[in-house]
């Protein structure tokens, strides 16, 4: 404890803080974006807690998973299973929901189930952030305690502009799963097994090519969905 807090009285400490702070800030973008489809139809109640408790179960889990994911980011097979679930989750919120009364059961199941989405694509997404979060921490918990949980409050103010603009410039709905798509496609393009399969292609290219084809299988599994399956209709409380 005396260590800790000796430690806490440098000014390398809380640069490091602020490090991870700016960090974690500028990967989370497409966070927010996931946090603002996932709670777009919720009530405004739920909305909130949704966002609130989306973000903060998923950077509890980024700071418990952080070591883990360093070593497991090697794994063959690990980015492309994280691309595919990602891909599904970002076909699935521009699904048509159903818009139930606040404080409704249909409503707290809609809420979890947002959380829930929440949760999943910001652990697939975070699979590059903990690598550079886990460097500038160096094995310091409370340094990434600290860090991560200042973020949260900027992650969801982010979350709620993107929200409040979706719901002006509904367009910016089909623009947001498109980056999850391409967000999938980055992803993909890191896996080791993939990267083993087109080994004679640049990664560069690669990459770009794999985030383009996310963004489309996205955008059009979405529009033939929307098509075969109308928008239900609210359930009342």
């Amino acid at each position: 404890m005396d260590a800790l807090m000796a430690s806490m009285a440098t000014p390398q400490f809380w640069i490091a803080v602020v490090q991870i702070i700016w960090i974690n800030i500028l990967l989370s973008g497409d966070n927010a974006v996931v946090i603002a489809l996932a709670c777009r139809e919720l009530p405004p109640r739920e909305r909130l807690w949704g966002m609130v408790i989306g973000a903060g179960v998923a950077s509890v889990l980024l700071i418990t998973f952080t070591a883990i994911f360093s070593v497991l980011l090697t794994l063959p097979y690990l980015r492309l299973a994280g691309a595919i679930a990602l891909i599904w989750i970002a076909i699935k919120l521009l699904a048509p929901q159903p818009h139930d009364e606040e404080g409704s059961t249909e409503a707290a199941h809609d809420l979890w189930r947002a959380v829930w989405i929440v949760v999943v694509a910001d652990i697939v997404m975070s699979l590059d952030n903990v690598i550079a979060v886990a460097a500038v921490a160096k094995g310091q918990w409370v340094l990434l305690i600290i860090g991560l949980s200042i973020s949260i409050p900027v992650v969801i103010a982010g979350s709620a502009i993107i929200l409040w603009l979706m719901e002006r410039f509904p367009i910016l709905v089909w623009g947001g799963a498109a980056i999850l798509g391409w967000v999938a496609g980055d992803i993909f393009a890191g896996d080791t097994f993939v990267l083993r399969v087109f080994n004679s292609v640049d990664p560069e290219v690669l990459d770009y090519a794999a985030s383009v084809v996310g963004a489309v299988i996205v955008l059009a599994t979405s529009l033939v969905w929307r098509r075969m399956h109308p928008a239900p209709k609210a359930a009342k409380g």
